[in-house]
């Protein structure tokens, strides 16, 4: 069964880093392009960063531009996404998701998520 397996969440400081794993069974995440979604209490839910198959081509909203990084491991079959110099507005469940031909800033657009994982930042 097709499945996405989000890991890598929890408490972090601002200014820390963490890494979220986002881990596909039942088919091959090589063929998909990888997002992540963030979704703060009280918000909507947005994209975050989204990469394409390979030879891969990326995106970043603008708030995270230069702090997260989205990578991709075929040999893992797993999407990950790297939090650098947090702040307390990253904070929120974090979703992985997949779709085809190219990103989209629309979450509706996106075919398979991830059960998603919290990130809270506090000092």
């Amino acid at each position: 069964q097709l499945q996405l397996v989000q890991s890598g969440g929890g408490l972090i400081q601002p200014g820390g880093s963490l890494r979220l794993s986002c881990a596909a069974s039942g088919f091959s995440l090589t063929e998909y392009e990888g997002g992540w979604f963030r979704q703060a209490p009280g918000k909507e839910r947005e994209l975050v960063g989204c990469i394409t198959i390979d030879p891969p081509i990326f995106y970043y909203a603008n708030s995270v531009k230069g702090r997260f990084n989205v990578s991709r491991d075929n040999a893992k079959n797993t999407v990950y996404l790297e939090l650098n110099n947090v702040k307390s507005d990253d904070a929120g469940v974090y979703y992985c998701a997949i779709r085809q031909l190219g990103c989209h800033v629309d979450m509706n657009r996106w075919k398979y998520w991830g059960q998603g994982t919290q990130v809270t930042v506090s000092s």
